[in-house]
């Protein structure tokens, strides 16, 4: 089990700016952003690989973990700090296999029995959603705050929030048991991420 602060878990979207990419990333760690996974679904393996290289300099200047989505090729080859997976990806059991067992290892999961299967193969952390409507990921399964406490309640390692969390409703999960909020817009799309990244963490503190 790698303990890891999931506070405040930033997932990036594609940009085509990758300098506006790179400084929106390192103003929000410096707002408190805990965690960083890169998510390029579309992009060709060498444009993840050599982006993911830049951002891992910002990461480890600041100390701040650094997830590769899906891609276990790319963690391996810029020996990032871990792999997040969903369930039509590698398998987490092979995953942790792959990857070994100082990397960190998350799983998307939206039901008790995908997240106890998780747990079980050796998933660090869990991220369940979507919570709230997201326009980022549109094949994402919809759940519900009790799904979510369900979720929490079922296993034991940590879960942290995903879908649609924003300024506005990210206060609606503070009795839901989670160990932090995993945005996308809320932050890459704010003009000072910094400041978005601040007040989420301030809200999921409180």
């Amino acid at each position: 089990m790698n303990n890891i602060d999931l506070s405040l878990y930033l997932v990036t979207d594609e940009s085509e700016d990758v300098e506006k990419f790179l400084k929106t990333i390192e103003e929000a760690i410096k707002g408190g952003v805990s965690v960083v996974q890169i998510r390029e679904k579309t992009a060709d393996t060498l444009d993840f690989y050599n982006l993911s290289l830049k951002v891992k300099e910002i990461t480890t200047k600041y100390g701040v973990p650094l997830i590769i989505n899906d891609r276990v090729d790319i963690a391996l080859a810029i020996d990032a700090d871990g792999v997040h997976v969903g369930q039509s990806d590698m398998p987490c059991e092979v995953t942790r296999k792959l990857v070994g067992s100082d990397k960190i290892v998350g799983v998307s999961a939206a039901t008790i029995e995908e997240a106890k299967k998780a747990e079980n193969d050796g998933a660090d952390y869990i991220g369940t959603g979507a919570i709230f409507p997201t326009a980022t990921k549109d094949d994402a399964p919809k759940i519900t705050k009790k799904d979510l406490k369900e979720i929490v309640d079922s296993i034991n390692i940590p879960v942290v929030a995903i879908g649609g969390i924003n300024l506005d409703n990210a206060s609606e999960l503070s009795d839901t048991g989670i160990k932090g909020l995993s945005v996308v817009s809320a932050i890459m799309s704010s003009d000072n991420p910094k400041k978005s990244a601040e007040k989420l963490l301030n809200i999921f503190n409180s």
